[in-house]
């Protein structure tokens, strides 16, 4: 990590909403517990229907949602996003097969749309989502993403009748219709478009005929690669089978790893007690029986005939057309696909689009949204990719991490938090220091400014500890590599960062520090930024700061609170043996260095002195056997009521001046006081655990 990661306070509250379905004669709301998704044709409306319909094949959802105030939209969606899914909650691939069973039991007419139930809780100002199913038409493949995805975009599924015949370019038509009908209702709304094998070459094909339309594409293993794929064997063989012989698409579920169909018996054999698995053995049986039947009426030969001849036309239709892709995409692709080369195909796809990120799951199959492990929502956030307005933006725009979200991040990161045994320390008001961060305010706008370790190995037990104690996020203010390309070349890919952005990181401006302080954030600052963080021999708790402030007086403008602090423990974790300086003498790594640079937006082109050598490259450290890093917070410094004081450049320095100095101070009391902790060296903390338990924290140094 050799930037930032992320501040906002953790809120939670998640209540269950239903969509209303009926109307009763006294004029009551009433739920329906039957109806279990309203299913709307975009091709004609009935004026029977006890659901009201707008002429774009839109129901009661956007008119509901607009009878809702702004101000309980905002106050909906930080609740919302903030507790996630719960394991009971979240649907599975059982409530796949069971749901669709249901919609194709009395299927016929023309495509249409339909809102999930459970995509019921967004805001007014949620994009819209358009849903496009893969070869299966059901329109249910994001039945395990419904509730996470329904909290932050307006829902809409394509379901495709199984007796449908409607031709490739018939569907795009269909799709393209929405696109504008919406884009003109809500011009400033982007659309979405998530679309599985069949319904990423639909995405592409509709992206590519309206160019002028905000469009952000999200395709999973698309089937632009049929002409590659496995499916392509079916056709004659199909053609040549008796209906009673092949059961075809359990055929295909075979082939993928990752079977739905062994999904499904593992999510039925999670959880049950060892005792009552042998009962359960016969029913397991039976409902798999069930679901090959399922299946068998989704995809029968005549249907999967038709399905794999629109797949080859929509991959020749979608190829043909990639260089009129303007879009914003995300290709999503499989590790494990058997029905199509889905990493190979995404590779090809980014290079061909113009706006393209790719993002890998190695160890998934075909029917990736299906599978228990994939988050659609978290995706979409760690990519940058959720927008409500026609750019990204970093602090509006941003979704705090679920409990769900940080537990797999801290699960993930725990290695160096064990390894490094952080100490906390705060300062209270009366000035006293105190072990923890009870001395941190827990109302923003709050100001960290600090010194970078080497590397940033600071930051990771840093942001944790402030979740896991104060469930405050601290909001970095991070290095564009984390975040754009000018080129590919030796950067680490960006898929690297999504954590970070996940956790809040924004890329460094003055426009982003502005907003993150007037929405009241705790926002990190290393005024010392890369070229600290990548320090040379000698240079350990060195301040490199800029000569002159560049955050007093916004700081000031919003009355944050500045807090100084000091962190060490990077002399305990490893040695620098070769710099910047070594390297740049070695015409080899001259050039890697050089190159490395050139692939992101370089700052501080405009300053003077050492601060000016922003080049990126990675020193060569010795490691040590862990010791344990040290913060400490100091008071804070008070700026609200000084606006007009530190308007004047000499009274603004004199700040700056003063927080340098107490970060210095910070860094000296640590570098002190650690010197006496018996319990600074890994192997005395392993001990300690070992005979404590090791959920006791381990002490440190008397304060």
């Amino acid at each position: 990590m050799a930037t930032i990661p992320a501040s906002c306070i953790f809120s939670a509250d998640l209540s269950g909403i239903y969509r209303r379905d009926k109307t009763s004669s006294f004029g009551e709301r009433k739920r329906n517990p039957v109806l279990k998704r309203v299913a709307v044709t975009t091709e004609q409306t009935s004026s029977n229907s006890g659901t009201a319909v707008t002429s774009s094949g839109r129901s009661f959802v956007q008119e509901k949602a607009q009878r809702s105030s702004e101000a309980e939209a905002e106050t909906s969606l930080r609740r919302v996003n903030v507790e996630g899914d719960s394991e009971e909650s979240r649907k599975s691939l059982k409530d796949y097969f069971d749901e669709a069973k249901d919609m194709i039991r009395s299927d016929g007419g023309p495509p249409r749309w339909f809102s999930p139930l459970e995509c019921g809780a967004h805001s007014p100002d949620s994009p819209l989502l358009l849903y496009l199913p893969g070869i299966d038409g059901v329109g249910l493949g994001l039945i395990t993403q419904h509730q996470r995805v329904g909290q932050i975009f307006d829902v809409w599924c394509l379901h495709i009748p199984v007796k449908d015949r409607t031709s490739f370019t018939g569907l795009v038509k269909l799709v393209e219709r929405t696109v504008r009908s919406e884009n003109y209702r809500l011009p400033n709304r982007p659309i979405y478009l998530v679309g599985e094998s069949l319904g990423a070459c639909l995405a592409l094909a509709v992206a590519a005929q309206n160019p002028d339309i905000d469009l952000v594409l999200v395709l999973a293993n698309p089937a632009t690669s049929f002409s590659k794929s496995q499916l392509q064997p079916l056709i004659p063989l199909l053609q040549l089978t008796p209906d009673q012989v092949l059961l075809a698409f359990p055929y295909m579920l075979r082939l993928m790893q990752g079977d739905p169909l062994r999904m499904a018996v593992d999510i039925l054999v999670k959880g049950l007690p060892l005792q009552h698995e042998a009962g359960e053995v016969s029913q397991d049986l039976v409902l798999m029986s069930s679901y090959h039947s399922v299946v068998a009426d989704i995809m029968p030969k005549e249907t999967l005939l038709w399905k794999l001849e629109m797949l080859k036309s929509a991959s020749a239709y979608a190829n043909s057309r990639l260089h009129a892709v303007k879009a914003q995409t995300l290709i999503i692709s499989s590790g494990k696909d058997q029905l199509f080369p889905s990493q190979e195909e995404g590779e090809r796809l980014r290079h061909a689009l113009s706006k393209c990120q790719i993002r890998k799951f190695n160890d998934n199959g075909h029917f990736l949204f299906l599978e228990d492990d994939i988050d659609l929502v978290t995706i979409i956030k760690g990519t940058s990719f959720y927008r409500r307005g026609k750019n990204h933006d970093y602090v509006s725009d941003f979704i705090p991490p679920t409990p769900d979200e940080f537990r797999k991040i801290y699960e993930s990161n725990r290695g160096i938090c064990v390894a490094t045994g952080p100490v906390m320390l705060s300062t209270l008001e009366d000035g006293k220091i105190v072990r923890g961060l009870a001395g941190i305010p827990s109302e923003g706008p709050v100001l960290f400014v600090g010194y970078h370790m080497l590397l940033g190995l600071e930051l990771t037990p840093l942001v944790c500890q402030f979740m896991i104690e104060r469930n405050i996020l601290l909001r970095g203010i991070a290095h564009p590599l984390m975040f754009v390309r000018l080129r590919d070349g030796l950067l680490p890919d960006l898929a690297t960062f999504d954590t970070h952005r996940i956790m809040g990181a924004v890329p460094v401006s003055g426009t982003n520090f502005y907003k993150l302080l007037s929405s009241k954030s705790h926002v990190l600052l290393y005024p010392g930024g890369m070229r600290e963080a990548l320090h040379r021999k000698g240079e350990e708790y060195k301040l490199l700061w800029p000569d002159h402030s560049e955050f007093v007086r916004m700081a000031a403008r919003f009355g944050a609170k500045i807090i100084p602090f000091g962190a060490v423990g990077e002399d305990d974790i490893g040695q620098v043996v070769f710099d910047y300086d070594d390297l740049m003498k070695i015409p080899y790594f001259k050039a890697q260095i050089e190159a490395l640079t050139g692939e992101t937006i370089k700052l501080r082109t405009d300053a003077n002195g050492e601060i000016q050598n922003q080049d990126i490259h990675l020193p060569g450290i010795l490691p040590k056997l862990p010791g344990r890093f040290y913060y400490y917070f100091g008071k804070p410094i008070e700026t609200e009521g000084r606006k007009q004081e530190l308007r004047d450049r000499e009274k603004c320095h004199e700040l700056y001046i003063e927080v340098k100095s107490e970060v210095e101070k910070c860094i000296a009391y640590l570098k002190e006081k650690r010197e006496t902790d018996p319990y600074r060296n890994l192997l005395a903390r392993l001990t300690y655990q070992a005979t404590h338990g090791s959920a006791n924290e381990v002490p440190t140094f008397q304060i």
